[in-house]
């Protein structure tokens, strides 16, 4: 059975997503995108709202760029072996492989989805985040603290739960970061 995993970089005051709509919170280096790649690589599908899918499609073909460093190369065909759901009412076709759309989030499809992998599954995004969380379906909490402090914009977790979390583990970057990994501790109450 796989895990639901929400992982998002945040700021070090909860966005993760600023006023004016940006989640460029941490420089990503190879080190970076050596971390993630090695995360990802439990990874068989990835859960995207409509904007961080297309943010994301840089991925597909980034092993293409002309002396694209290997950590570039191996983070891309790392994103490129993994199955993505977007949940879109507005997107009308794909542009990567691998890909199929959503119009909604079912939760009955998800633990179904849950049960049949053999990998993990990591939602990305807030706002598609939040309906997993309220459903009481994510299984590990993966926020990556950067060092800046943006003051406003969308949270990582939405504002009318309220969670118990145990850390399990936490690994400090170069740049600044921090990932941190969570996994409740305690049953969801809403506030």
């Amino acid at each position: 059975m796989g895990k639901l995993i929400y992982s998002m970089i945040i700021s070090l005051d909860g966005y993760a997503i600023d006023a004016e709509g940006r989640f460029d919170f941490l420089e990503a280096g190879e080190e970076v995108h050596d971390f993630f790649g090695e995360q990802l690589r439990s990874v068989g599908t990835y859960l995207y709202g409509r904007r961080m899918y297309e943010t994301m499609l840089f991925w597909e073909t980034a092993h293409l760029l002309e002396n694209a460093p290997s950590f570039i190369v191996d983070f891309a065909r790392a994103w490129q072996a993994a199955d993505k759901v977007v949940y879109s009412t507005t997107l009308q076709e794909v542009a990567s492989e691998r890909t199929r759309i959503e119009r909604s989030f079912d939760v009955d499809a998800i633990r179904t989805l849950k049960a049949a992998s053999d990998k993990d599954i990591t939602i990305v995004g807030p706002n598609i985040a939040a309906q997993g969380i309220r459903a009481g379906l994510v299984d590990e909490y993966h926020p990556v603290l950067s060092p800046k402090v943006v003051g406003g914009g969308t949270p990582f977790f939405p504002a009318d739960i309220r969670l118990d979390l145990t850390l399990l583990d936490e690994h400090r970057l170069a740049s600044g970061g921090m990932w941190l990994r969570y996994v409740p501790s305690a049953p969801m109450a809403e506030v």
